[in-house]
């Protein structure tokens, strides 16, 4: 059974410290303030570089990776689910095709989004660095 938006939600906003926006006009999940996880539609840009090939149906999930080893390990993990666009190019964060990833897999990649942007814990005594 596909994963859908409604899944996504329930996994995000299950994570600790999750608030829910918009950024873009697309639904956002946000742990402090950096996003994590974003619903992301093709743009005309977008569709326009595809060419003659068909973009993948949506509905289309982004993600925050650590950085672009990561991301690249993620594409090769999952090459049938995750993708990326000219777009993200140089940019840490991947593409999820929700008709094609695994729960294990979303689950996963949501954790991981969520782990790279939280913001660092302080520890007891120490003062907030400038």
């Amino acid at each position: 059974m596909p994963a859908t938006l409604v899944e996504v939600a329930r996994i995000a906003e299950a994570l600790p410290d999750v608030t829910v926006g918009e950024r873009h006009g697309h639904r956002t999940w946000f742990v402090g303030d950096k996003a994590f996880a974003w619903e992301r539609q093709f743009s005309k840009a977008d569709i326009k570089r595809f060419g003659e090939r068909t973009p993948p149906p949506g509905p289309i999930l982004a993600v925050a990776v650590a950085d672009l080893l990561d991301k690249e390990a993620a594409l090769d993990a999952n090459p049938g689910a995750f993708f990326t666009i000219p777009h993200f190019d140089g940019y840490a964060a991947i593409l999820i095709q929700l008709r094609k990833v695994s729960r294990r897999a979303l689950v996963e990649a949501l954790g991981e989004a969520w782990r790279v942007s939280c913001p660092l814990p302080r520890r007891p005594g120490s003062r907030p660095t400038r």
